[in-house]
Formats: structure tokens, sequence, C-alpha cells
């Protein structure tokens, strides 16, 4: 070996020196060698030393400096001789640049003392870009990879700009001037991109991007390699970590330098039509996620890729259409470019099979308009899809898409500029949501209960805009809205009284009575007014348990239910309540429970402040002085005024308490000394609701007689309505004057009731609503006037028609001559009249009888063809409407009979559609009255069925609602008797109030139809087929406790008796039979189950239309031609098309398999329909599907 030369200054290194002096002689020879020069050649005599300097003893000294002084020094004889280092022994120069790595961990701890030598060390190292040497190893990647997981490792947030620097020095030529980058080194690389390692050390991963960014034209074709690997060929190699990364990494990739991956995303089209659930799963978050982030443009750039993945908005995969979703807000809110394409696919969305894809769809909308309303407002479309949400199958959906309306129509209320899109939402936004009072489940009633009073009309404004807010949403929401906003508060008001009872037996002693009651009422409240009933007999026990042992919650329920209680006070109230219930969460379902409870019993938006207010505005349109109100409303000040008027009426009955007060009653009553005739009418009425709930001589004495001048002055010479109105709030307000009053109008009404006097109407109006209200006090005298004035010198008297008369088969009421308007209110005063009697059964048999008349001579009673069209057909209406008023009331309304009972029918197919649309709307109205006891009975039902031949499709819809309404309602009756009355009694009634037995009298109504004159024509049988199934479907498929048992035997009865009116005529009763023959046939076309199992009530024919046979007597005989004769179809092996249409593509196993597609639901099947709105579309009225097999 060459003898070793040092430079001049240096003493010999040997490995016999002590660490100590050891590392003297190494500093010297360390600061030698950083001033030697890069001259070629000049240094050949210090071969030998940089040889010695990396013999193993001092690469593998144990002392720490020795090692750093060495490392430095090999660093400087790199230098000093690049290109050509001294090493030439591959295995030495392994050795060396392990030793090296291993010296930069030195590198971790800036104030390690000995910093700067390994700061020096490595920027040495970066300057002659020393590692390339390693280009020439074998194992070059080894020491590569060794190297860049080093300085991925001790890279953190104490090092200098300039540190990081010289690494990426030293790293970037290693890739940019090498032949090859392997996985490996591409796997220590890329995987300080991904989590963990992103979250855990940021500073790697700041490096890595820098790096990546630096070399990215070196690294592409390795990168694309790795992921053609991955992708392409489906190859994985379990070593190493970025395999399992795979999608991150491209998502990571593109936010730092997106040209690495232009030939790799187009890759990810095949993932994304992959067979394995997993990889298109993976390949839909990655591009959802890379496609919806601000800025990017990648939709533009791959437009093939963009469809693709749209595609898989409709995959096979419930995750995937959910993920798919998810991400909808992120693209309607960065990307306008793209919002048309995703509200196309989440219109096939929004009707999902699945239920939480139609969730997503709702969330991704609503928090799209919470981020930027204007994204949603654009596009109507998106809006419409949360609207039609409101009505899905499920509970969960319906709630989030209420709720987020809501709360875009609350943003309209209190933002004082709002965008002309979110303007013209909230006109059908508060609509919708009063709509949702139609749904029949009890949650959906208390979520629009709680938006109501959240978003609608907020209750924490102050009361002057609250006013406002609540005038502003009575004037705008159409009439199915105002009915369910009446009915809301009716409902709530119901619950009130029922909780106020609960609440006050907690103050009487627990005798057995008592407790037995109050079981009754949280057994009524629970089942009633609260979700999940038996849970919330349980929470309710709990409460009422805790209110026994606190007092200070009885008193605080005791204030909310107050009559008096003002909105503040109602709210602290409630929110103390609350707070003694544990914490607000989830999970504590009885806090839940009684908040519910709570939040239906507590008044928050009118009280006696607020009401005055009210009372203000509507004072102010309807005197015309302060127009503010209305242009805040947007309609004119008129239709202000009488939407105001009306509102005012709506709270005297829900909030009587609040109006009885002496400043807002001076109010009302000094607009009842306004000219305008159409005010008087709701202020009166307003005044007999707060009659009702406390006489107004006992409330507010002063105002008295003020009240009884103007409403004798109304009742004697105001207007018919004015009048009406003036009797019953007499009659409410004045129980002790009654007599005297109503004896001194009498007096006036002799002068006033003849047709000489300009208040003849109104004479007769005011007369039948005396005689409706106080039938007892003058029965004699008001039965003389009747006969007399009424029905001989005004019903029965020539008169009508002549030059006045208009021309047509109608016309509205005012059109029509003077005298035969007073015909129609001496008709209606007849009716009321036999009302008020009750029992007076031989009046009511004459009084049937002529009206029995009006109607069969349609209208024209005296048959002197004088009257025009149009007046006999108001004339007939109103004697139907008549006879329908009177069969409400037990007694007097149980004297038609059947022969009248098919003449009234007739009216469901008079010649004039008026005529016939507001017969139904009357029959409707009678029907729907309180059941059992006040409504008309269920023999009417059975005139629904003539509306199966309606001619107008309209009508046609309107009676089914009406049908669909009456039928629902008794079936809740039943449901409710049965649960709450004995067995015996609820068996009882059933007959009287099932929906099921209306077929029993629509049978002989159809029979005595005037269009159906023959049993054997086919086309008039067809018709009548029509008018059964028109009543029957409803009986069928909308109803869980069907029983074709219970249908058969009624029809096998119904055959076994003959026509009551016409027993000996066989041509009636063979049209009778055929009807039966006809119901069976549709019902075994019908039904899909044929159980004949016991159904809860007897079967009962009534005989008033029906005449019972001997008991020999048997009707086997099928009355139908053989065409109408049911035949149940064997089951065909391929069903036949219908005509027109193609036969649709048969989809082999085999590709159904391998098909990720899904096929979006009709909207009919995610959707509810609402009884009494939508109108639901028609089931085919004509020939009845035959089953494919009765045994199914």
């Amino acid at each position: 070996m060459a003898e070793i030369v040092y430079p001049q200054g240096c003493r010999p290194i040997t490995d016999d020196l002590g660490p100590d002096e050891l590392v003297r002689r190494l500093k010297a020879l360390a600061h030698t060698l950083q001033g030697l020069g890069q001259d070629e050649g000049m240094y050949q005599q210090y071969i030998p030393l940089a040889l010695h300097l990396a013999d193993e003893f001092f690469l593998t000294h144990p002392s720490r400096d020795v090692q750093l002084l060495i490392a430095c020094c090999i660093a400087d004889v790199l230098r000093v001789y690049a290109p050509e280092a001294p090493y030439k022994d591959q295995e030495q120069v392994k050795t060396i640049f392990l030793f090296l790595i291993n010296q930069l961990q030195g590198l971790r701890d800036p104030k390690d003392p000995a910093f700067k030598r390994y700061f020096y060390l490595l920027e040495n190292l970066a300057y002659v870009k020393s590692f390339n040497m390693c280009f020439e190893l074998e194992d070059c990647q080894e020491i590569f990879c060794a190297l860049f997981a080093l300085m991925f490792k001790i890279v953190n947030s104490e090092h200098s700009t300039k540190v990081k620097s010289f690494m990426l020095d030293v790293l970037c030529p290693l890739i940019t001037e090498s032949d090859v980058v392997s996985n490996e080194l591409l796997n220590v690389i890329l995987i300080n991109l991904v989590e963990p390692n992103k979250r855990e050390h940021k500073h790697a991963y700041a490096l890595a991007k820098e790096l990546i960014v630096k070399t990215c034209d070196t690294l592409e074709p390795y990168i694309q390699a790795f992921f053609n690997h991955v992708l392409i060929l489906g190859k994985e190699e379990k070593s190493l970590s970025i395999f399992s990364k795979v999608y991150e990494l491209i998502y990571e990739l593109n936010q730092c330098c997106p040209s690495v991956l232009l030939s790799v995303l187009p890759q990810l089209e095949c993932k994304l039509k992959s067979a394995q659930f997993q990889e298109r799963l993976s390949a839909v978050a990655l591009l959802a996620r890379m496609f919806s982030e601000p800025m990017s443009e990648l939709a533009k750039q791959y437009p093939a890729l963009w469809r693709a993945f749209l595609g898989r908005f409709n995959d096979i995969s419930v995750p995937i259409r959910i993920k798919c979703v998810q991400y909808c807000m992120h693209f309607l809110v960065h990307h306008p470019d793209l919002r048309k394409d995703i509200t196309e696919t989440l219109k096939m969305r929004q009707h999902d099979a699945h239920e939480q894809v139609r969730y997503e769809v709702v969330m991704a909308i609503i928090a799209t308009a919470q981020r930027d309303f204007q994204a949603v407002a654009e596009s109507e479309d998106l809006l419409h899809f949360v609207r039609e949400r409101t009505l899905d199958k499920k509970f969960k959906i319906r709630k989030e898409a209420m709720s987020g309306l809501a709360m875009i129509y609350k943003k309209f209320l209190t933002e004082e500029s709002v965008p002309p899109a979110t303007e013209k939402a909230a006109q059908w936004i508060k609509d919708k949501i009063l709509h949702g009072y139609y749904m029949t489940a009890i949650e959906d009633r208390l979520l629009v209960e709680r938006l109501l009073n959240t978003s609608l009309v907020p209750y924490t404004l102050p009361p002057q805009i609250r006013m406002k807010k609540l005038y502003y949403l009575m004037s705008n929401v159409d009439d199915n809205a105002t009915k369910a906003f009446i009915e809301l508060q009716k409902h709530q008001l119901a619950v009130r009284r029922t909780v106020a009872e609960w609440v006050e037996l907690h103050r009487k002693p627990p005798t057995p009575a008592v407790q037995k009651e109050m079981m009754t009422k949280v057994l009524h409240i629970s089942s009633k007014f609260l979700p999940e009933s038996v849970k919330a007999q349980e929470f309710l026990n709990q409460f009422s348990e805790h209110m026994k042992k606190a007092p200070e919650l009885l008193q605080g329920m005791e204030t909310i239910l107050n009559p008096n209680v003002s909105c503040e006070v109602c709210v602290r109230t409630t929110s103390s309540v609350l707070k003694k219930l544990g914490q607000p969460v989830m999970t504590n379902i009885y806090y839940n429970t009684v908040k519910m409870l709570l939040e239906r019993v507590s008044s928050v938006m009118v009280d006696h402040d607020s009401l005055l207010i009210l009372v203000g505005y509507v004072e102010g349109a309807v005197r015309g002085t302060d127009t503010s109100i209305a242009e805040e409303c947007g309609i004119d000040i008129k239709k202000a005024a009488e939407r105001g008027l009306k509102l005012l009426v709506m709270l005297s009955f829900v909030f009587p308490a609040h109006f009885l007060h002496e400043d807002v009653l001076n109010r009302l009553t000094s607009l009842l000394e306004l000219d305008d005739e159409t005010i008087a009418p709701h202020i009166l009425a307003a005044l007999t609701f707060l009659g009702k709930y406390r006489p107004l001589g006992e409330a507010c004495s002063s105002l008295f007689p003020k009240l009884i001048s103007l409403c004798k002055a109304y009742a004697e010479v105001g207007t018919p309505k004015q009048a009406k109105n003036a009797v019953r709030c007499l009659f409410v307000n004045v129980p002790e004057q009654r007599s005297q009053i109503f004896t001194e109008i009498l007096e006036t009404l002799k002068s006033t009731l003849s047709p000489q006097s300009e208040h003849y109407r109104t004479a007769i109006v005011t007369l039948g609503h005396i005689a409706h209200n106080l039938p007892d006090n003058f029965p004699v005298h008001i039965k003389n006037i009747v006969s007399r004035k009424i029905v001989k010198e005004l019903l029965v008297r020539e008169g009508g028609g002549g030059p006045n008369a208009p021309d047509g088969e109608w016309c509205s009421e005012e059109d029509l001559p003077e005298e035969t308007r007073c015909k129609l209110e001496g008709l209606k005063c007849m009716a009321r009249w036999l009302l008020g009697l009750k029992k007076d059964e031989l009046s009511a048999q004459k009084t049937f009888r002529m009206l029995n008349a009006f109607i069969v001579h349609k209208g024209d009673l005296l048959q002197q063809n004088q009257l025009s069209k149009a007046e006999m057909a108001h004339l007939r209406l109103a004697a139907g409407a008549a006879m329908l008023k009177i069969c409400e009331q037990k007694g007097v309304g149980d004297q038609f009979t059947a022969e009248q009972f098919y003449n009234l029918s007739h009216l469901m197919v008079d010649d004039v559609p008026q005529v016939r649309e507001a017969f139904a709307a009357k029959l409707h109205k009678g029907l729907s009255k309180g059941i059992p006891n006040k409504c008309l009975p269920l023999d009417f039902m059975g005139m629904y069925a003539l509306a199966g031949r309606e001619p107008e499709r309209r009508v046609r819809g309107l009676v089914r609602q009406y049908m669909l309404a009456d039928v629902v309602r008794r079936r809740e009756y039943v449901r409710n008797i049965t649960i709450g009355t004995t067995v015996e009694r609820a068996v009882s009634q059933l007959p009287h109030i099932m929906p099921d037995y209306m077929l029993v009298f629509a049978v002989p109504v159809l029979t005595h139809d005037p269009a159906f004159t023959h049993y054997d024509n086919v086309t008039q049988l067809k018709m009548v087929k029509q008018c059964l199934w028109f009543v029957l479907e409803p009986l069928i498929t909308r109803n869980d406790f069907y029983c074709y048992g219970f249908y058969k035997s009624l029809i096998e009865k119904m055959k076994l008796h003959k026509d009551a009116l016409n027993e000996t005529d066989d041509s009636v009763n063979f049209k009778l039979w055929a009807t039966c023959d006809l119901a069976m046939s549709v019902i075994w076309a019908r039904s899909t189950s044929f159980e004949l199992r016991e159904f809860p009530s007897d079967v009962r024919i009534p005989t008033m239309y029906y005449a019972p046979q001997p008991d020999y007597f048997a009707n086997t005989r099928v009355f139908l031609p053989p065409e109408l004769q049911f035949q149940p179809k064997r089951q065909q092996t391929t069903e036949p098309l219908p005509r027109g249409k193609k036969r649709p593509r048969v989809i082999a196993d085999k590709e159904k398999e391998h098909s990720n597609e899904c096929e979006p639901s009709e909207a009919s099947d995610t959707q509810i329909i609402v009884p009494g709105l939508e109108q639901p579309p028609e089931t085919e009225l004509d020939e009845p599907q035959a089953k494919r097999n009765m045994s199914d």
C-alpha cells in the first residue's frame, strides 16, 4: 500500500489514537480539506489518505464525533476529486454512501451543537451531486431508497428553507439523471402524499410534493407505468404500501402536479365500469372529489370520463349512488357549467327505489341552498325535486324536504333583499308546507305545526313584525293551504283542551275515579296526539309523576295552558319546564316526548298584544286609511281587507280569550258601523265565536247596548248575509234577553215579509235562522208564518221568468230575478225550520214531498213553463240541498221515502254540469260533518256511484276526492271506536258507519238510474260496471282490512231480495240482480286475496231499498250477457303486449348478472297521494283487468 501523505499542518490519523486526540487531528484535517479547490490532477498524492479515511475502523468508530468528521472529510474528498472519485471498489462505494446517509440523520435536530457540520455535509453532497456516483452500482436503488426515506423521515418544522432546498438538491438529480426509477423508490416518495403520513408528517408531505413538481417530467412515465400496472392489468405487489392507496394517490398527484396524470385519468373509465363493487366505489369516490373541487377543470379536460362518471348515478349498487349524490352540493356550488348535467341526474335519483338515495338528493339540494341559494334558484328544477319529496313515502325524507323549504322561506322573510328566484319559490313554499297537514301520519302534522311557528310565522320576531308575517302568509296562500291552516289551529285547540283537562286532574285528590280518568286522558293524548303511542303513554305517565312531585312543573304547565297567556311568557315557561326534564339530547326520549307535546299546546303566535296590532292592520285595510299592509302582502287593499277579516274570524274561534278585552272589542264593534256590506258578516261571525266562549254581555257590558241595536238593524234591514250572522250573534251573546229581542224582530218581519218589501229576501233569511235557533220559543207563530208566507205566498205561487230571466242553462245566483232568489231562500228557510224542530215528522213528510216535486219537475213546481232553464236548475239544486240538509238531523231527516231518495240521487247525473258539481259538494259537506250523529246517513254514500259516469274528467276527479276523504274519515272513526268502546257497542254501530256498506246503497241507486233501462243492454251494463268500480276501488285497493268473504256474502244476500219500490216489476228486479252480478264480477277481477275470514260486522240489508223474500227463495241465475260474465284467465307463459307498444328487450341472465345499472323508480312508487289535495292518477275505469290466476 502506498505511503499516506497528509496535507501540511495535519498530523497522521491512526487507529491507535484515543478518541479525543483523534477528534483533534480529524478537525484539523477536515479544516484543511475544506480549503482545497477542485483542481484536476493536483492532489493525486492524497489518494492513499482518502482510501485510509474510508477504512472500516473509522466508519464504525464508536465516537459520534469521529464518524461525523470522517463523513465531512470523505464528502470533501468526493468534492475535490469529482467527477472521478478515488473509490473504485463497488462494495466500498456502497458502504461509504450508506455511511454518509447514516450520518445525515444528524440533520434531524437543528439545535444540536454539531448541526453546522451536518449541514456542511449535506451542502457538500448536494454541491457536486456526490450520490450520482451510485448510478454505476448494481444496488443503487437500495441506496437511493435509504437516502429518500431518511430525508422524508428527518425533515421537520425547525428546518429552514435553505436546509430543505439542499435536501431537494441532493434528491432531484437522483431522479432526473437516473436511467430508471424503481417502483420501490416511487413507493418511498409517493407514500408521503397519502394518509396517515400526510397528516402525521406534514413537512415530509410538502417535501414530497415539491420533489414531484421539480422532477415531474422524469417521473411521468414511471408513474403512468405504475398506474397502468394497477388499474389496467390489475396486478398488485403486496410489499409496496402505495398499492392499497392508489385512488388517494391519484387525488394527491392531481392536487400537486396534474400533468403526470394526463394518460392515467382516462384509465379510470374502465374502473367505473368494473364488475367489482369496491373498484367502482373507489373510482366514484375519487372522481367525485376531483371533479367537484373548486376551480377544477377536469370535466372539460376529460369529457368522456365525466360522462362515464355521470353514468354511475345510475349504478346498481346503492352505496355508489349515494356517494354520487352526496357530492352534488359541491358540483352545484363550485361548477355552474355542470349544473345542468347534475340536475338531470338528480331528476332520476329523486325517484330512486332506495330511500337513502332519495334522502341524500334532498340533503344535497338543501345544503346547496344554505351555502349558495343562487345555485339552486337558477335551476327551478332542483327546488321542484325537493317539493316532490315532501310527498315521499318515508317520513325521514319528507321531514328534510319540508324543513329545507321552510329554511328557504324563513330566509326570504327575515333578509332585506333576496334573489328574485327566492321570491318566486316563496310563493309556493308556504302552500307546500301547509299542505303537509293533509298527511295522515301524526309526525307530519307535528312537523307542520313546528315549521309554522319557527319558519312561516317565526315566534322569535317582535309582535308587530310577527303579525305582518302572519297577515302576509294568510293573504297569499291557496285555498287548500288556508283550510290546512284552519284545521291546524283547530287541532291544536283540541290538544290544548285535552291536555289542560289532564293537567287539571293533578290538582284533584287521587281517588280511584280520578286515577281512572287520568289513565283515560293519557291513553287519549298518547294515541291521538303523539307518535309511537305506547312509548308516549309510558313517558306521559312518567311526566305525570314528575308533576305530582314538582309543584313548579305543574304550575308551569298550567301557565302554558292558560288561555290568556302571552307569547313571551309561554316561550319562557316552556323553556323552564323543559330544563327540568334532563339533557336535550336525542337519546333522552322522555325529554323529546314532552317537548313534542309542549310544541303542540304552547301558544306562541297570537296573544292579546299581538292581536291588538293585527286588528289595527285589518282596520287600516278595511277603512282604506293604511295601504302599507296591502303593499307588503303584494295584493290590492280590498283583498287585503277581506283576508284580514277572515283571519280574525278564524282566530276568534281558536283564541277567543285574547279577544275579550275592551280595546279589541271596541275596534271590532266600530267596524260594524261602516257602510261596506261585506264587512259586517265577518265581524258578526267573529263575535258569535266569542259569545260561544263567553257571552259578550258578561265580558264587556258597556259595549252591549250598541251591539244589540246594530244586530237588530242588520237582522231587519241588512243584506241576507248580514241578517244571518246578526241572528246568530244575538242568539249566543244575549241568553237572558233572547225572547224579548227576537219577539221585537218577528214583529218587524210582519211588515217586511211580503213581496212588496225591499227587504223581503232578508226577512226570509232572518225568519229561517230564528226558527232554527229558537224552535221552542215561538213554535205555533213560526209554523203559521212558514206555511202561509213561505209555502203559499212564495214557493207555490206563480212567478219567475219574464224579461229579466237569464239565458242559457246556468248563471250565477246574482243574475237570477229577485223573485227566484227569494224562492231559493224560502227553500233554505224551510230546511232550517225543520232542523230546528228536530222531531216534527208530519211537517217533515210534507216538506219532503214538496222538495221532491221540485226535483221531479226539474225545478218548475207548477209546470207552467214560465221559468228559464237557469232558474229551474237553481231551484232543483236548492231543493236537493235542502233535502240533504234536513237528512243530517235524526228524526225529521229520516222521513224521506226510497223514491224520494232515488229522485234526489238523479241530481248527481243532472243535465247541467254546475248542478252536478254543486250537488256533489253539498253531498260531501253533509257526509263529512260530525260522524256518526251530525252527518248524513251512510245511504247517501251510495250516490257517489253515479259519478262513475260523469262525462267531465275534472268533476269526476273532484267527486273521487270527496268520496276518498269520506271513506278515510269513516275508517278513522271505526278504528277509534274499536279502541275506545265496548265490543258490542262498536259492532252495533259498524253497519251505519263502515264505508264498505256503501255498496248496499250504490246498487239500488244504479238500478234506478234513468240511463239504465234494460238489464241485458251491454252498453248500459258496461256503464254500470264503470260506476261500480268507481265506488269499489277505494274499498278494495286502499283497504288494509279488505275482506273478500264479506263482499261475497253481502252481494249474495242482496241477490236474495227484490227491489222494495217495485217489488212485482221483474224488469226492475232483473236490473237489481244484474247490478249485483256485475259488482261480483268486478270484485272477482280486482281482488288480490280471496279470504273467507270473518268480518267484524254481520251483513245487514236495509229493507227500505230491498224487499225481503221467503226463506226458500233462491236466486242462482246469472243476469249478465256472456261477454260480461267474469272468466278467470289461465296463467299464460308470455303476457300479451299492449297494442302499439314495443316488446321490451329481454336481458339475458348473464347480462343481468354483469350489468351494474339500475332503473329509477316510477314517481308513484316513492310518493304519497294525499286525499283531498293532489289529484291522483285515475285508475282505468273501463274493463277491470282479469287476474292471471285465481289461485294466486
